[in-house]
């Protein structure tokens, strides 16, 4: 019998010492490497889209310079039209990511 209460007593204690660290660690926050590294990865991706706007117009108008000196070449005709299409897709899938992940991070705060 001695056993049993000393067995649940020490489960008992057990549990509420878990359920303590649970509500100190609620109440701490994120930690600060968490913290560092979160916004490394918010300044990345600020250069990021900074980067891939002149990137983009860059390739478009490299695209449509290619277009208009072909002199009839069917081939840097097409791949004038390949870069063009891949640039505006590329841009356009970017600010998709950008939009998704500020979605996402408006749902989780």
């Amino acid at each position: 019998m001695k056993k049993k209460i000393l067995y649940i007593s020490l489960m008992i204690l057990f549990i509420l010492f878990l359920s303590s660290f649970f509500c100190v660690s609620l109440a701490w926050g994120d930690p600060e490497i968490v913290t560092k590294i979160n916004d490394a990865f918010e300044t990345i991706k600020g250069w990021f889209l900074k980067v891939a706007t002149p990137a983009a117009a860059v390739a478009v108008g490299t695209g449509v310079f290619m277009k208009k000196f072909s002199f009839g070449d069917e081939e840097k005709i097409r791949t004038g039209k390949k870069l063009i299409k891949g640039s505006l897709f590329s841009y356009a899938f970017i600010l998709a990511i950008d939009l998704i992940l500020s979605a996402i991070k408006s749902l989780i705060s």
